[in-house]
């Protein structure tokens, strides 16, 4: 008998598969259904959950299901966007494990027929002061400079974050934007007798069980695959995209799929599943880097840069020779047929003869009870009220300035392209980035968001706060979202605990998605974020993209000009549970995260869409990590006329001032508006019934709020740029 747990596959699941064929599977066989009904391929925690959450809207063109999600942007245009994470691999090789997180999630997108515009990341590292954290960190950044720079696709926008829990256990979540002009192209293989061709890389035994090992807790047999992590070759891709999208162009490529996890198996049974039809393989046709592979190694090694396509029958030579002119290696490795299997031969034998809809449809779902962990009843009754306030607030907000979780991020972006192909408007430190989409005065925003300590105090509210704010990040540049992609990255869900986590999360996340009117088209779930026993915080990452329809009208988050008024649009509450300010002064990450009324969260995001359109903001900047008194700092420090200072005064009425300054309520932004337009803006907030409160003016040299904080913009500014300079 093959050694079938060794694959990842418990004896329920092994029996099953028994039952489904009728007979004792080979070992290539039985790798096969491993891997296809690995956590990572099948979903099998997840995908009941996932149902609960809303994929249906006005703009959206394709929903999850395919390679990626797409939402028509007009004019016969849609954006095509997925986000993808790569943690395991990162972990143990974090150089290549990024750079090929890159290379993968860009590959989702030409698949489509859409040319990549864009990459963003969400990255999550432990501590900096531990030096394999660093270690970890740098290798991440490198990873993703070298890979994204290479590919000519700019890096326009991100966040990280860090934390003790992802000691270990980084999170690499990689997101990409693409345009497509025309219908997208379907991962069918349809059409009895048309031909099956790979192209790209040669295959490896490079991440054999790849989908296996990113489906189980990092330990010590987890580094014994260190050695089996795929490297990157981005020269390869960036030939492989234009040769894919010329051959697209032809009409005769009937079906594309990019070959990710799983390799040759996904991609041909997944194919095949959705066209329901059959694939013959012959595994003596494929590229190879070595002669030596056995048909388990083939149909499991996750090579990269490498494309699955099916091609009309008669129309292969001519396809060929498109790949040929790219110098990207091609071979025709097979063709379809109508009995729904998926046979393989090597060397003149059957080595693998399996029903398509095994792989990918008969995958086993499991619907668990969840528990509440134990450690919320203590979080959630903290008291922050029993904590001193700051004697000196100066030194309060410096230290929230230098945070690794808020300081600039420009010693990591300086390593990005974030201008390659000469369409980006806005690029990294915006609340989103704006990329310019043909030759129209249109925009495409682009954000990618989420607090993972929010998620760890409250998985339900912290889930409906990442939605949320991803949508404000791109409502206050004055775009509308059209839909999201998501990425789920949790523990164990084998653990009670764990999955109550996941199950709220998407809860939160489907209330907020309803109530906001914005789609969930795509997206991917990470499980077994977890090393020594310990998991990761629970941590949703939420991409967004959103429709600009003239960027003239893109609104920047620092201040302009001098002499303008500044204003908060929102009301302040007491609230400090689960805040930078808690974590950063006094060493807490407990308490309540701030609450979200979902109804003022769509107002205000209305609102701010309209006064852009208008072009009654001068700059707006949503209140975020930190608080109010960090969010105003930002704006002094990020304008496109350098830095500008600001005098504020707060009505401290009914509230501590360390929560005044430093609490993270919510549906809040800061606008900064010329004198003449103050009314129309007071207008237009009494109309959607959004508190308006006037805090001071810009100008001069220096940060002044209340008699409480006097800073010069030069001391500000050098807590806020150098924290990370020694870092990378």
């Amino acid at each position: 008998m093959v050694d079938y747990r060794s694959m990842g596959l418990s004896d329920e699941e092994y029996e099953r598969i028994v039952d489904l064929m009728g007979r004792e599977p080979n070992e290539t066989e039985t790798g096969m259904f491993a891997v296809m009904w690995s956590e990572h391929c099948s979903y099998k925690n997840s995908r009941a959950l996932l149902k609960r959450l809303p994929t249906e809207g006005k703009y959206v063109v394709q929903g999850p299901g395919e390679n990626a999600g797409i939402v028509d942007i007009g004019a016969g245009q849609a954006a095509v966007f997925k986000i993808e994470s790569h943690n395991h691999p990162s972990a143990l090789e974090p150089y290549k494990g990024a750079a090929t997180g890159v290379g993968g999630i860009v590959r989702d997108i030409f698949s489509m027929g859409a040319r990549p515009i864009a990459v963003a990341n969400s990255l999550r590292f432990g501590d900096l002061a531990d030096q394999d954290s660093r270690r970890i960190f740098s290798g991440v950044i490198a990873g993703i400079a070298d890979y994204g720079n290479t590919l000519g696709v700019p890096t326009v926008a991100g966040e990280i974050y860090f934390s003790p829990s992802y000691k270990g256990n980084p999170l690499v979540n990689a997101m990409a934007v693409g345009i497509l002009d025309g219908d997208p192209v379907k991962g069918l293989a349809a059409g009895k007798g048309n031909k099956v061709l790979l192209a790209g890389g040669k295959t490896g035994r490079d991440g054999v069980h790849g989908a296996t090992f990113a489906s189980d807790e990092l330990d010590d047999h987890a580094v014994e695959q260190r050695d089996a992590i795929p490297a990157g070759q981005p020269e390869l891709e960036k030939r492989l995209i234009e040769a894919c999208l010329e051959a697209l162009a032809t009409g005769y490529v009937v079906g594309m799929q990019d070959l990710g996890a799983a390799g040759l198996t996904s991609s041909s049974a997944e194919m095949a599943a959705r066209a329901n039809t059959g694939i013959r393989l012959d595994l003596s046709r494929v590229p190879v880097k070595d002669h030596d592979l056995t048909p388990y190694e083939m149909m499991l090694a996750e090579s990269q840069e490498r494309m699955l396509l099916v091609v009309e029958r008669g129309q292969e030579k001519y396809i060929q020779e498109i790949f040929s002119r790219w110098n990207v290696e091609s071979a025709i490795i097979g063709e379809v047929t109508s009995d729904g299997m998926l046979r393989v031969v090597h060397a003149g034998k059957i080595a693998a003869e399996v029903p398509a809809l095994y792989l990918t449809e008969e995958a086993p779902l499991y619907v668990r009870q969840g528990q509440k962990p134990a450690y919320l009843s203590q979080t959630q009754t903290f008291d922050w009220n029993s904590l001193p306030e700051p004697t000196d607030y100066n030194q309060a907000l410096l230290q929230l300035m230098a945070s690794t979780n808020i300081c600039s991020r420009q010693p990591v972006w300086s390593k990005f392209d974030t201008e390659a192909q000469g369409n980006t408007v806005v690029g990294p430190g915006a609340d989103a980035a704006v990329i310019k989409v043909g030759q129209e005065n249109k925009g495409l925003a682009i954000t990618v968001d989420g607090n993972s300590r929010y998620t760890y105090l409250d998985p339900y509210v912290g889930a409906m706060i990442a939605v949320a704010e991803a949508a404000r990040n791109l409502s206050v540049t004055g775009a509308k979202p059209l839909g999201l992609t998501n990425g789920l990255n949790l523990g164990n869900p084998e653990k009670p605990e764990i999955y109550w986590q996941l199950e709220r999360i998407i809860d939160g996340m489907a209330t907020a998605c309803r109530a906001l009117e914005i789609p969930v088209v795509g997206g991917n779930v990470s499980l077994y974020n977890e090393i020594d026993g310990r998991a990761i915080y629970p941590t949703l990452i939420v991409g967004m993209v959103g429709l600009l329809p003239d960027i003239s009208k893109r609104i920047g988050s620092g201040f302009r000009a001098a002499g303008d008024l500044i204003v908060l649009l929102g009301h302040t509450e007491n609230e400090l549970g689960g805040s930078e300010y808690l974590h950063v002064v006094h060493g807490l990450e407990t308490g309540c995260p701030p609450c979200l009324d979902i109804n003022r969260e769509r107002r205000i995001q209305l609102l701010c869409r309209l006064a852009a359109a208008q072009g009654l903001f001068s700059s707006a900047h949503d209140v975020s990590d930190g608080g109010l008194a960090v969010a105003v700092a930002e704006s002094c420090l990020t304008g496109s006329n350098g830095p500008i200072g600001a005098k504020v005064k707060l009505n401290l009425t009914g509230l501590r001032r360390d929560s005044a300054y430093f609490g993270e309520t919510q549906s809040r932004v800061v606008v900064s508006i010329a004198a003449d337009k103050l009314k129309a803006l007071e207008k237009l907030a009494s109309e959607h019934n959004i508190a308006f409160t006037i805090l001071g003016q810009t100008g001069g040299d220096r940060l002044e709020i209340d008699d409480a904080i006097s800073l010069p913009l030069l001391q500000l500014k050098r807590a806020y740029e150098e924290a990370l300079v020694c870092s990378i």
